[in-house]
């Protein structure tokens, strides 16, 4: 097994089987021990990364996965993916991914988290722990017709998929500070406008309507 690193005093953070280091043996294998430490770590009051954002998953049915290696989707590449688990597809192709289910976690979950096994081997614990609290941050609650958090019938909190959002970057940003590409956007904002106000106005006619 891979040498686990250590995320706070005591505590080691979940790291991917050695398979993992080889392509050829890689496979996608599910992560019980990635669940365990982030409900220890990060869903608990008291843990030591815990965030009360995500208090509406505390009995959440959530699994996680070991991914090969990411992808590239529309020119990024793809570390981590939460998704809501649905076969919208025929009876067989239901039954063959239920099977697939059942026989990883014991349950079809509601949610998935995969993650990239061959960079979760490398990364940084800032980096696995900001990878995993922004897929947790796509696990949301659903508001109400009033924007009130919304909840069943048996008082549980009513969960959906969040798309990336301010609010979810604000939040790994605030716990983790920012990554390259915000950081780029941090300094943008500090800096003065490339395009003067003036130039605006005269380009969109409104200099010449206020003069007129």
């Amino acid at each position: 097994m891979a040498a686990k690193k250590p995320v706070a005093p005591g505590q080691t953070r979940p790291m991917p089987p050695e398979s993992f280091t080889d392509a050829l043996s890689a496979r996608y294998m599910p992560a019980p021990e990635v669940l365990k430490w982030v409900r220890a770590e990060i869903l608990t009051e008291g843990g030591q990364l815990h965030n009360p954002d995500h208090e509406h998953l505390e009995y959440a049915d959530i699994q996680f996965l070991w991914a090969p290696e990411g992808f590239n989707k529309q020119g990024r590449t793809v570390l981590g993916q939460c998704e809501e688990v649905t076969f919208r597809c025929g009876p067989w192709q239901k039954g063959r991914q239920q099977q697939q289910m059942a026989d990883w976690f014991g349950m079809v979950p509601q949610f998935l988290i995969t993650l990239d096994a061959s960079y979760c081997l490398t990364c940084s614990d800032v980096e696995f722990c900001a990878l995993v609290d922004h897929e947790l941050y796509h696990a949301a609650q659903e508001l109400d017709e009033f924007g009130q958090p919304a909840f069943n019938k048996y008082g549980l909190p009513k969960l959906c998929m969040r798309g990336h959002d301010v609010e979810e970057f604000i939040g790994v940003v605030r716990r983790y500070g920012p990554g390259v590409d915000v950081q780029r956007l941090i300094d943008a904002a500090k800096g003065a406008p490339e395009v003067a106000k003036l130039n605006i106005a005269r380009a969109c006619g409104t200099c010449l309507l206020r003069a007129a």
